[in-house]
């Protein structure tokens, strides 16, 4: 005889792939699932580190033969890097629950522009995964024979499917596996660069002079202002060094307590670490004096040039220092992973987006959205055939729309907190040049790709913005159709309705529950009014049959709530204040009336077992729900609305249980 209690064959393979459920409410769950400032390193710092595979070697291209400015550019770059790290610091000491450039533009500018900020970055995000994965199957394929590159794009569509199941198993366990090729290529990139700048510390006065000449030079052959914008080019395609910074305030819920305290540290980590990789290889390649050769990196010209000599041992560095290029592109792809689902949910919770992407799963994460951000950079990397040459020309605009607007809301902020104190002028001086170079690379990034398929990314966030008001307007409709019953809820609560008759039996006092009545179990959703009128409905149509009620309500945890012990005690407490005016509002019929409330993360699997528990106390119960009909039902309601009520009914219908649904129209 089979256990009744032994998980379903499709439960038992579900936890082979993805992992056993975890317990919402085990606090050391979060925990274990949350990262300390190295994991976090690694998993949101990855993107920007893995850009100085690319970003130092596209600005040293563009100077052309004038490579000593290669160091101007060096130490802009690392300025850079260090004021936006600092702005986003401060971002994060104002936003310590998270939400990054969506939370700060939405608080400190506008909803309108927070939703703009958010569409933004959850393109650059699915840019970043796929542009990630591409550039790492280009790294590792050019090991490989001629003949093995028709195989390169499904090579990376198969990287990309195993980064979505690590992914849907959580965060952490997403992360561990990557620890070691992170640290292969940190480790063996600061030897090259510490090897190179121990070899030539001699000639740095020899490399300032020769700067201070270059500068001359080009000033007497191009001008003044045609040295500015050789500059500014340069500059302007090593662009996209900076993105990823902003990920650490994005990603705030998975870092462990206390957590401004590790996102800071993270975002030390992160800046030292890009300035100084960045930094070290400018200078290398001035050292050496390296010349961009056809089929070849930068980086892969100067490992040769270092350890070129060294024999055996040479030759094992530069594969192993390489292929660690490769596989730390595909792990800069996890920030993807990490801020892109994040950034849905926190969308999804203000409605912007479809709530599902804020439900969680089993295993606590955000399922659907990295699904989406699985999905979509599927079809993004075979829509291109994994091109890195024109995805390039989609990257790291998105990002700096929203570190343009993070910056804007930042400024106006510490402005109108001048009064309060000093200390504003320092954090809006740091974030009021954060401002300003953003908005100068922003110019810069449109006007040099626009026309090489810039337009094309901006297109898509522009559709992505129309969508997310098409979105939040369904939503809003939806609520003025439902609170058209609301004018119920003061009646209900105020007195007796002409609704149904109050229970002839009733003669005051207490009000008792009695085995023999019939009972009707309801399926509610706060005190409202289409729970009132369902309530009704069923009356009538049952001519006042049923003399006991059990009301049974789920409160969901999101993901901005789990994380959370005081909002999950909120949510549990309205549940219960809401069932007690259930109670109260039949009680003054004189009906008995019980309350069961549930809180979880999946509200059919709660409410499902719920109801085969209180239906042991209360055989032959009917149970009822009432679902709203809008008027205007269509695809887009559809899919926003998640209609638990089918799910709950499709679930006991199968066990043999009956769910009647109780439509409720309004005109």
């Amino acid at each position: 005889m089979s256990d009744p209690n032994r998980p379903s064959i499709i439960t038992r393979i579900k936890n082979i792939f993805f992992g056993e459920a975890r317990n919402v409410y085990d606090r050391s769950v979060f925990h274990g699932l949350s990262l300390v400032s190295f994991f976090a390193w690694v998993g949101l710092g990855a993107d920007g580190l893995s850009s100085s595979c690319y970003g130092p070697q596209e600005a040293w291209i563009a100077l052309g033969q004038h490579h000593y400015l290669g160091i101007l550019i060096a130490l802009a770059t690392a300025l850079t890097v260090f004021i936006i790290a600092e702005s986003y610091s401060q971002i994060i000491e104002l936003f310590p629950q998270g939400g990054g450039g969506y939370v700060v533009a939405s608080r400190l500018l506008s909803p309108g522009l927070g939703m703009l900020s958010g569409c933004a970055l959850l393109i650059d995000y699915i840019l970043t995964i796929t542009v990630s994965i591409a550039s790492g199957a280009d790294a590792i394929f050019s090991f490989l024979p001629p003949e093995y590159l028709q195989y390169k794009l499904i090579a990376a569509v198969a990287v990309l499917l195993v980064l979505i199941w690590l992914n849907m198993r959580g965060t952490k366990e997403s992360v561990m596996p990557l620890v070691p090729i992170f640290l292969t290529f940190v480790i063996t990139h600061a030897f090259i660069i510490i090897v190179a700048l121990v070899d030539n510390y001699l000639q740095l006065p020899l490399v300032v002079h020769a700067t201070a000449g270059e500068i001359s030079r080009t000033t007497s052959e191009l001008g003044l202002v045609g040295m500015l914008l050789l500059l500014v080019r340069a500059y302007s395609m090593g662009a996209g060094t900076y993105t990823g910074i902003e990920a650490v305030s994005n990603g705030m819920p998975i870092l462990r307590e206390p957590k401004v305290k590790t996102a800071k540290r993270t975002m030390k980590y992160m800046a030292v670490s890009l300035a100084a990789v960045v930094l070290g290889l400018m200078f290398a390649y001035v050292f050496y004096n390296i010349e961009p050769q056809a089929g070849k990196t930068m980086n892969a010209l100067l490992f040769e040039r270092i350890a070129g000599n060294w024999g055996g041992a040479g030759y094992l560095l530069i594969l192993v220092s390489l292929i660690s290029e490769g596989a730390i592109l595909f792990v800069a792809a996890q920030t993807g992973f990490i801020g892109g689902p994040q950034n849905l949910s926190n969308m999804a919770m203000d409605r912007w987006m479809p709530k599902s992407f804020a439900i969680l799963s089993d295993r606590l994460v955000t399922s659907s959205g990295v699904i989406l951000m699985g999905v979509a950079a599927l079809i993004l990397m075979v829509a291109t055939q994994g091109s890195v040459t024109f995805l390039v020309v989609l990257y790291s605009i998105n990002v700096f729309i929203t570190f343009l607007l993070s910056q804007s809301g930042m400024v106006r902020h510490w402005w109108g907190e001048r009064k309060k104190g000093l200390g504003w002028i320092r954090k809006i001086l740091i974030n009021g040049v954060g401002l300003v170079l953003t908005i100068f690379i922003l110019v810069l990034m449109i006007f040099v790709k626009f026309n090489e398929g810039g337009w094309i990314t901006l297109g898509i966030t522009g559709g992505l913005v129309l969508f997310s008001y098409l979105i939040k307007r369904t939503y809003e409709r939806g609520d003025k159709t439902i609170e058209k019953l609301d004018t119920l809820v003061a009646k209900a609560e105020s007195g007796p309705l002409d609704l149904f008759a109050v229970n002839e039996s009733y003669a005051g006092g207490e009000v008792t529950f009695e085995p023999r009545n019939r009972t009707a179990i309801f399926i509610v959703k706060d005190f409202n009014g289409v729970g009132v009128k369902t309530i009704a409905n069923v009356m009538g149509s049952f001519n006042n049959v049923f003399k006991n009620f059990v009301f049974v309500q789920a409160g969901l945890l999101n993901a901005g709530i789990f994380r959370e012990t005081e909002e999950m005690k909120k949510i549990e407490s309205k549940v219960d204040a809401e069932l007690d005016r259930y109670i109260a509002f039949m009680n003054r019929y004189g009906y008995f009336a019980k309350g069961y409330s549930i809180t979880g993360i999946d509200v059919v699997a709660e409410l499902e077992e719920e109801i085969k528990q209180i239906n042991l106390h209360f055989p032959g119960a009917v149970i009822f729900g009432g679902q709203v009909v809008f008027p205007d039902d269509n695809w887009l309601s559809r899919l926003l609305h998640n209609y638990t009520l089918f799910s709950i009914q499709r679930r006991l219908y199968n066990q043999g249980t009956p769910v009647y649904i109780v439509p409720i129209r309004i005109e």
